[in-house]
């Protein structure tokens, strides 16, 4: 005959089961439908960080906290709106030139085109069904395009990008002010479940390096790309490069786009083939570079996620949030590992997304001990 407490501890396991699918599944659907509150906050939390190291160095001279995270604020503010402005004429040429590249990129697949509509006609007439069982077809025209759907996901029209982007400012000086009482609620939630110090010094150091480190790789890509679109004579030369070199940035699928859009507007600039491919050698070298020199060495070793574990990250924050979860699955994937390694109950789940398991976190082992 069993016990009471051997009852318990053979109950436990099976209902902790279901009870944690059912928080996930409670997250997951959170994300999901309140994704402007999410994208708003970890926006505002990430730059938060980053911009960290420069109010401190403020406070050491005696200048208050408040005071310096307003300046630095409203400074960053300034500086994001002046290159807006420095770069209205590029992007003005930019969108004046599209029709001229529609009509041209609408010539050279025309051919293409009248082929596949050919190949639709036929295959329409095999399924056809006689006159007097077709049903007519009503089809919904959508207010946007399926891509643009794609790319709002998670903010929403114009108007829900704008509020986001009006709040992250705020909300930054708040979490900026309130560092040491947001750590110190942070150690009162969690308890003794979570090594809180050590969560939050990993969290830092992957945000400050994904982010530095993206802007400075980021950068050096499009001063290169941009000198070369520059020597080549093509048009909008800065805009492109820029462009270009940030793209190469997105994890896996970055090099093809970061590729096709200089390539594309150069060849629809009258450029010649070789010109292009010069361009394609120049991305695609840079990428190659960066992907196996450069990341691994200034932001893998914080990151510290298997390939794996990233890819699949992309595919499950790209379906969450669209665009906005691509550009942010790798450190919210990361964000994932730093938790399940704060807590010892989730230690298989920082296994499965590490580059390089270990079997138990050092600080849980110390703490038996």
């Amino acid at each position: 005959m069993l016990t009471r407490a051997e009852m318990q501890s053979r109950l436990l396991p099976l209902i902790a089961l279901p009870l944690w699918v059912l928080a996930i599944a409670l997250l997951v659907a959170f994300c999901y439908f309140a994704s402007s509150l999410c994208i708003t906050v970890l926006f505002a939390s990430f730059l938060a960080i980053v911009v960290d190291p420069l109010i401190t160095y403020l406070e050491r001279w005696r200048i208050p906290r408040i005071v310096s995270s307003a300046v630095v604020i409203v400074a960053t503010v300034l500086l994001v709106v002046a290159a807006i402005y420095a770069s209205h004429d590029q992007v003005s040429d930019a969108l004046d030139n599209l029709p001229q590249y529609a009509r041209r990129i609408g010539h050279a697949i025309a051919p293409v085109t009248k082929k596949l509509q050919k190949v639709q006609d036929s295959a329409g007439t095999l399924s056809a069904e006689s006159p007097s069982r077709r049903v007519p077809e009503v089809k919904l025209k959508s207010e946007y395009p399926d891509w643009t759907t794609y790319v709002i996901r998670g903010v929403g029209p114009i108007s829900g990008a704008a509020l986001i982007i009006g709040a992250i400012p705020f909300l930054m000086f708040f979490i900026l002010i309130q560092k040491a009482h947001l750590k110190q609620k942070l150690l009162l939630v969690s308890g003794e479940a979570m090594d809180v110090s050590l969560f939050t010094a990993n969290v830092t150091r992957m945000v400050r390096a994904f982010a530095i480190g993206n802007l400075v790789i980021g950068a050096v890509m499009s001063a290169i790309t941009v000198g070369v679109l520059y020597l080549l004579k093509v048009q909008s030369a800065v805009l492109l490069g820029i462009v270009s070199g940030f793209l190469n940035l997105v994890p896996f699928v970055g090099a093809l786009f970061a590729a096709f859009v200089p390539s594309v507007a150069a060849l629809f600039q009258g450029q010649s083939l070789g010109s292009v491919g010069i361009i394609l050698v120049t991305v695609v070298s840079l990428h190659t570079f960066t992907a196996n020199f450069l990341i691994p060495r200034i932001i893998g070793r914080r990151v510290s996620v298997s390939p794996v574990a990233a890819m699949i990250g992309i595919l499950f924050w790209g379906w969450l949030w669209g665009l906005i979860g691509v550009l942010l699955a790798v450190p919210l994937t990361a964000l994932v590992k730093i938790v399940a390694d704060s807590h010892p109950l989730l230690d298989k789940i920082a296994n499965l997304l590490a580059e390089r398991p270990h079997a138990i976190p050092s600080w849980t082992s110390e703490r038996e001990t």
